[in-house]
């Protein structure tokens, strides 16, 4: 008797505790607009995961990628879904790029090198000064034999692979010449990833027609596929979930030019003669690797600080 007494009293006190729970989750249910049956409380991640639109039609520098081709999709598809949901990587390059497009667009129009070529520069480094395993330095991310061979200077106080202007030049040289030796803006891409060489090489030993044939390394195999993606992000990104104020935007470095044709013993006593600081001097002529400059035959720099400091 006492033990069905027992079992009665455990079903009333389910059956209460189950009325208590759906209660409690009615109360703090929130619907997250755009996404059915999605649900967020306190003790929940507040997020939508959504797959990428690949149904469409995507290019590169007026080039088509293959949309019929599921292995091309599908590795369009990765870059999109990383980069989308890479946050603050992506969230970063947007606002780098409103400082650094306005830069170069107008150099690889002056040499005939289509637009979506700054796309690579993001692909190359995320718009940041870096140096690479393979020594590789820059936002065009060159190697000191191909720099200098393109017109850069470097040695102990200059690099100028950390010249914007004139490693973007430089870039557009190399890759016009890739673009002579393939007949295709996606192959002279390819080409500055990897180098020419080993793609004619690799062309020839698979009986390739474009890039998208050939099978490569991993990262040249994604390589056009990630500018391809940064290249939709960057473009448009409130479709992809980014949504930054313009005065959140890094903006263009307003500066006036100091023509330097003498050694200078001292960055930091320039910086405080022209009123700023040697970081400031850094920031904005982040070719200056070195705390002094000496300077030979009739050779002037152009030297940016702040215009109004």
């Amino acid at each position: 008797m006492w033990s069905r007494k027992i079992n009665v009293y455990s079903v009333i006190l389910t059956i209460a505790m189950t009325f208590l729970l759906i209660a409690s989750f009615r109360q703090t249910e929130e619907k997250i607009p755009g996404a059915a049956g999605a649900v967020n409380n306190d003790n929940m991640l507040p997020q939508v995961i959504r797959s990428i639109n690949v149904n469409k039609p995507y290019a590169f520098a007026n080039e088509d990628v293959p949309m019929d081709n599921f292995d091309a999709v599908e590795r369009l598809d990765r870059e999109l879904s990383v980069n989308s949901y890479w946050h603050s990587s992506t969230l970063l390059n947007i606002k780098s790029a409103s400082r650094y497009f306005p830069i170069i667009e107008p150099i690889l129009a002056k040499y005939g090198v289509p637009d979506d070529f700054k796309y690579l520069a993001v692909t190359e480094s995320n718009l940041r000064n870096v140096t690479s395993p393979a020594g590789a330095k820059g936002i065009w991310q060159f190697v000191k034999s191909t720099g200098q061979y393109y017109g850069l200077e470097i040695n102990g106080e200059v690099d100028e692979r950390y010249h914007l202007e004139k490693a973007t030049a430089a870039a557009c040289r190399y890759l016009k010449d890739y673009y002579d030796d393939f007949g295709s803006w996606t192959l002279a891409a390819a080409a500055y990833n990897m180098g020419g060489p080993r793609v004619k090489r690799l062309m020839a030993e698979q009986h390739a027609k474009t890039y998208y044939d050939l099978n490569v390394n991993p990262e040249t195999s994604r390589y056009i596929f990630r500018i391809v993606a940064m290249k939709e992000i960057l473009s448009s990104p409130n479709d992809f979930g980014f949504y930054i104020e313009d005065n959140e935007l890094y903006k263009p470095l307003d500066y006036k030019t100091i023509e330097v044709g003498e050694s200078v013993p001292n960055w930091g006593a320039f910086a405080e003669e022209h009123g700023i600081s040697y970081r400031m001097l850094k920031v904005y002529n982040p070719w200056l690797i070195s705390g002094d400059l000496t300077c030979s035959g009739k050779k002037v720099y152009e030297v940016k600080v702040p215009a109004a400091p």
